[in-house]
């Protein structure tokens, strides 16, 4: 499959739209995004340095998001468990025995339950701002992203183009960090979100909204066997630094690698020299992706 293709497949019998880039007999790196996140928060230059790498990259849009199924706004039929199943059903879709999971925000805690639940799936795990679960002894929210998301902003209308990609912009600002928020790339960004998206008010909303369909991961993170790294910003507003020192002294053998001034956010292109290469290191040995 070429760099940069897409297409709608059909796994965990609901129908997800998949992006790849790179060689697809080389080691699959499969990334899973945020809540409400379609595949396009992982940036295509991103995608193919990683690929250029020498990996087979699969990013894909969950349910309610981009041009993969939708349920009414309000409505989802489905739970968090299902979106763990769908990333699984994903990879026997495309014939991927295995694969380096890399998961960011609340795709790393599905990241998780995969590489305890389905170990023999997963040769590497990669874990990016996210979190244990909470619990009193990690820091809380940060007290600025906490007073907006007390009074939140009004949702837009849904249908004004203009609106919501304002609406995404300040989204990103709030849970930024100390690197300036690049206005013009999140514009683009959040158009192409836009365009591709069936329901935007079913993709902010729905996620929210799940019932997360499991038990907490904390007190399972021992039982995690693959290659761990943790790559965590300083300056995350929502998962605070400790968050990610908690997951990397409770993964028997995860490594650290802090993303200076960095914000609860998609590494941006000022982290990429940092990102990629940990990656790509981590990512080197634990089995090609094809199924035998």
């Amino acid at each position: 499959m070429a760099s940069g293709t897409e297409r709608v497949v059909r796994a965990n019998d609901v129908d997800l739209c998949v992006g790849t880039f790179g060689d697809p007999a080389a080691p699959a790196i499969l990334l899973i995004g945020g809540l409400a996140a379609s595949m396009d928060w992982w940036d295509d230059e991103l995608c193919q340095r990683l690929a250029d790498g020498g990996r087979f990259v699969v990013r894909y849009d969950q349910r309610d998001t981009g041009r993969s199924v939708s349920y009414p706004a309000g409505a989802p039929q489905y739970t968090g468990a299902d979106l763990v199943a769908d990333a699984v059903g994903l990879l026997d879709a495309l014939g991927l025995g295995r694969a380096h999971v890399v998961g960011i925000s609340a795709g790393g805690a599905m990241a998780q339950h995969i590489a305890v639940d389905h170990p023999e799936r997963v040769a590497s795990l990669t874990l990016i701002a996210t979190s244990p679960g909470p619990a009193p002894d990690l820091p809380p929210v940060a007290e600025r992203l906490r007073a907006s998301r007390e009074t939140p902003a009004p949702s837009p209308d849904w249908s004004d183009r203009a609106a919501v990609i304002d609406y995404i912009v300040e989204g990103e600002r709030q849970y930024a960090g100390l690197l300036p928020v690049d206005e013009a790339r999140v514009r683009r960004l959040a158009g192409r979100v836009y365009d591709r998206t069936t329901d935007m008010a079913a993709s902010q909303t729905n996620h929210w909204i799940l019932d997360d369909g499991g038990e907490p991961i904390r007190p399972r993170l021992a039982q995690i066997v693959a290659p761990t790294v943790v790559l965590h910003g300083t300056e995350d507003p929502l998962f605070p630094y400790g968050h990610g020192e908690a997951l990397a002294n409770e993964i028997p053998g995860a490594r650290l690698v802090p993303l200076q001034d960095v914000g609860h956010q998609m590494p941006p292109p000022e982290v990429w020299d940092v990102v990629v290469p940990a990656i790509l290191q981590h990512t080197s040995a634990g089995g090609h992706s094809p199924s035998s």
